[in-house]
């Protein structure tokens, strides 16, 4: 019923102006439905009349001066609510009411009478002045009494009659214009139905797929629940796996460090293990190359030669540096590293990095984990989601929604077929308003035809030297025609004004109590007023669409809600025939769906992230002797230099001293052992040397690091254990939470679509813009800018020609005496004063009977 309702009233509409508005592209989460199907529709509810407007717009003012008085609301209110009987007060009421509807329509009804005294006077006013005449007076005697002013007053009369003419021709062209532009209006008001009925049956056949499409996108949000569903893995397991990534991953992590902390210490020990013994051997060989050296060097400073007096200082000297030539560290005395370093060996027997790698493994695999103790339940949500899909179909198939549709089409061709069998019968009656209404202007284009002809002949015949009596031909044919235009205008002038009144007091009162009143929807508010259409009814329109007075659906409401395009769905109130919420109630079905998702558990009691031997081999590490070693000691060594005398300089200060001796076997004996000095130095300290640079960066390392292994071990263990603790005894909780999550996320699937079809239905599909453009159509269009406006145009126009024929009548029979040929004439005897004879009577005191008649 609800919807067989909702396409009847949709029957009625015109059109539905669908507009595509570009839509940002939905963030992550967010589904995309699409647009719901709909097509253009041709029917545009808008009506420009244009140049004539400005007629329009003149009339409308014109009104607002003969009724100012706003609308009356409580005055219709109260004459429509009111029930006479035969009680005193009951007939008091109607005599305020009488006198209230009397002072609204005050300029009205002033303006009517005054027409209808028109319309009694002037033919009384006709048959007085031409009985009048036929007594020859009022004008009628053909005798001209000559004034000192003629020529200006046959002037004045002239222009007044060509200005009242000209007045007159303005009116009957804005009347013929509207009478024209109505019976345009009207012959192309058969495109404004066709194009209704078109628009119609693109809805009828629209509307089917719309409903489809919304059922269609079910399978939109079922198949983003299915993908979801499909990777609970790596979403359900992904979250429990950050929920304790914040713990596990750093003491994992201080747990690689520390694998890699204990090969470093290993590389270390092995390098002051090879240096002491390095450091040691060299230094042993050092010292007796050096003292080789001394040896020689004081053999050769025995020699005679040194002797002599230019040679003995220099070989004393010498003699005295040899004690510089001797090693300065001592690696002999150094403590060994082979325990630690055993040790150690032992614990790397363990692979550590391997067994936190584990740990690893174990926890990165929580998503599949999830996915592999899911898989029943997520079977069994998939079922629902196509039994929900299914039910869903097979709820849309049980609406009448097919049959309503083919009545209403069959409808739509009746009423179609009835309308183009009758709209020749309305353009032929058009046709005879029409007809008439141009019968109306050429009664008043004749009278200006014999004005303006008189004018022109009397104007253009007329000879001022001529006398009353000898005028031309041209000038009494043009006083004929003025007083022909009169005739006629007695005539024809009450007749118009009857039809001026009918069409004023007619066409006035429907701008003034419709037209207006719907342009600002006073007259909807009228409407609303309860129990104003029906006593027993409060609210009229819902108890004729909802079988319910008591619903507030007002006119006004359903006005507006249908000019912004709202769905009829909720501009109707459907709900309390049709409730869509019932249609959409999957909350039986998400329930279900959440009751499956609670029951998902996840058992991650299997997830071990460093086991006891990974632990003991931390411990093992911790407790192998490092810190006990003699840093001190090593340090002491290390700090010293290899020798006690920079070897190179001593041999340089060598070779330059030998240089100061006399040539000879002593300064080459001198320089042979210099040289043997730097030999050693490059072949021997140099590497000494760099055994000690490393000996130095090992022992360092080790002191600094040894003081800390012990903390760092128990801090390694105990972020273990605390993560480890945390997933063993938080992970129940915390798969429950990030399962809530999780299903919320599923459902909110199923929310956006029950939004976006609620959204949908109240905006896109049947939205009621038709009922709107139906409305305005038949009142705004047709009835007030086509009919009203045009009508109140012609009256205007016609209204005005048949006031300003009285000044014309009378400046018409004045000025007709002075272009006719007269039948008698003031002559006299003297013809000396060049005035033709025609002379003052005052000026010669001759009593003129004619003139004093």
């Amino acid at each position: 019923m609800a919807v067989e309702l909702c396409l009847l009233l949709l029957l009625l509409c015109g059109s539905t102006v669908s507009e595509e508005q570009p839509l940002p592209k939905p963030p992550p989460g967010t589904l995309d439905f699409g647009f719901v199907p709909a097509k253009t529709y041709d029917t545009n509810a808008y009506h420009e009349p244009g140049p004539i407007g400005i007629l329009f717009r003149l009339v409308h003012s014109f009104l607002y001066l003969v009724q100012p008085n706003s609308f009356p609301q409580d005055l219709i209110k109260k004459l429509t609510q009111q029930k006479f009987g035969n009680v005193q007060g009951d007939y008091q009421k109607l005599f305020l009411s009488e006198l209230q509807a009397i002072y609204y329509e005050i300029g009205f009804i002033v303006s009517a009478a005054l027409g209808l005294l028109f319309v009694l006077l002037l033919p009384l006013v006709g048959l007085c002045f031409c009985m009048c005449r036929c007594c020859d007076n009022c004008g009628g005697e053909m005798h001209q009494r000559q004034k000192k002013n003629a020529d200006c007053r046959r002037g004045c009369f002239a222009t007044f009659l060509f200005v009242a003419s000209l007045i007159i021709s303005i009116g009957v062209l804005c009347a013929y214009a509207a009478n024209q532009h109505l019976t345009s209006q009207v012959r192309g008001a058969k495109n404004l139905v066709n194009s209704n009925f078109k628009d119609l049956r693109i809805f009828l056949n629209d509307t089917p797929g719309q409903i489809d499409y919304l059922v269609s996108q079910y399978n939109t949000t079922k198949n983003k629940a299915v993908s979801d569903l499909n990777n609970v893995g790596p979403l359900l397991g992904s979250r429990v796996q950050e929920r304790f990534a914040k713990e596990v991953r750093p003491a994992l992590d201080a747990a690689l460090t520390m694998a890699g902390a204990i090969r470093e210490t290993k590389e270390a020990l092995e390098n002051v293990s090879v240096s002491v013994e390095v450091l040691q051997e060299g230094t042993e060989r050092l010292h007796s190359n050096l003292t080789d050296v001394k040896i020689h060097l004081s053999n050769t400073l025995s020699d005679s030669a040194c002797s002599a007096a230019q040679a003995a200082s220099t070989c004393n000297i010498i003699r005295n540096s040899l004690n510089q030539l001797n090693i300065n560290a001592n690696f002999s005395g150094l403590p060994g590293v082979s325990i630690q370093l055993a040790k150690v060996n032992d614990v790397l027997k363990i692979d550590l990095s391997s067994l936190v790698q584990k740990g690893y493994a174990a926890f990165n695999d929580t998503p599949d984990l999830v996915l592999n103790q899911t898989r029943n339940i997520i079977s069994d949500i998939k079922n629902l989601l196509d039994f929900i899909g299914s039910n869903i179909t097979s709820f849309t198939k049980m609406l009448p929604v097919q049959k309503v549709l083919t009545d209403l089409t069959i409808y739509l061709a009746q009423s179609e077929a009835y309308v183009q069998d009758y709209f020749p019968v309305v353009e032929q009656y058009d046709f005879y308003r029409w007809l008439g209404c141009l019968i109306l202007c050429c009664m008043v284009i004749l009278i200006l035809l014999f004005y303006y002809l008189g004018l022109l002949c009397g104007t253009c015949g007329y000879d001022k030297h001529a006398s009353p009596t000898t005028r031309g031909c041209i000038s009494n044919t043009g006083g004929n025609f003025l007083m022909a235009g009169v005739g006629f205008s007695f005539l024809f002038s009450w007749m118009l004004m009857i039809i001026v009144v009918i069409t004023f007091v007619t066409g006035g009162n429907v701008q003034k109590l419709v037209c207006e009143p719907f342009e600002d929807r006073t007259l909807f508010k009228v409407l609303d007023t309860p129990y104003l259409l029906n006593r027993h009814w409060r609210n009229y329109l819902s108890a004729i669409v909802l079988k319910n007075p008591d619903i507030n659906l007002t006119f006004e409401k359903v006005y507006s809600d249908c000019k912004e395009n709202k769905g009829i769905y909720t501009t109707l109130h459907l709900e309390n025939l049709f409730n869509i919420n019932e249609f959409l109630n999957i909350s039986m079905y998400t329930e279900d769906v959440s009751l499956k998702i609670e029951h998902i558990n996840v058992n991650l009691s299997n997830i071990v992230l460093l086991d006891e031997i990974g632990k003991r081999n931390l411990l093992d590490f911790s407790s192998s002797g490092i810190d006990g070693i003699n840093f001190a000691a090593y340090l002491t060594e290390i700090n010293k230099s290899v020798t006690k005398v920079d070897l190179l300089s001593f041999a340089n200060d060598l070779e330059a001293r030998a240089d100061q001796l006399p040539k000879g076997a002593l300064e080459n004996a001198l320089k042979g052992h210099a040289n043997s000095i730097r030999m050693i130095h490059n072949q021997q300290v140099v590497p000494l040397e760099q055994a000690m640079s490393t000996l130095n960066q090992s022992i360092r390392l080790l002191q600094r690091t040894s003081s800390e292994f012990m903390v760092k071990v128990k801090n390694v263990i105990s972020a273990v254990d605390a993560a480890q603790l945390l997933i063993s005894n938080d992970a129940s909780l915390v798969i429950i939470q990030e399962t809530k999550k999780y299903m919320d996320m599923i459902i909110g699937y199923f929310e956006q679509y029950v939004e976006w079809v609620k959204e949908s239905i109240t905006m896109e599909v049947a939205a009621c813009k038709p009922i709107a453009n139906v409305i305005d159509t038949a009142v705004d269009i047709f009835l007030c800018s086509y009919v009203i406006d045009s009508v109140n145009t012609f009256w205007f126009g016609l209204g005005g020609c048949s006031i300003f024929l009285i000044p014309a009548i009378i400046c018409a029979v004045k000025l007709s005496k002075y272009y006719r040929r007269m039948d008698t004439e003031d002559v006299y005897d003297d013809m000396e004063n060049g005035n033709n004879g025609y002379h003052k009577e005052h000026l010669y005191g001759i009593h003129n009977p004619v003139m004093t008649r």
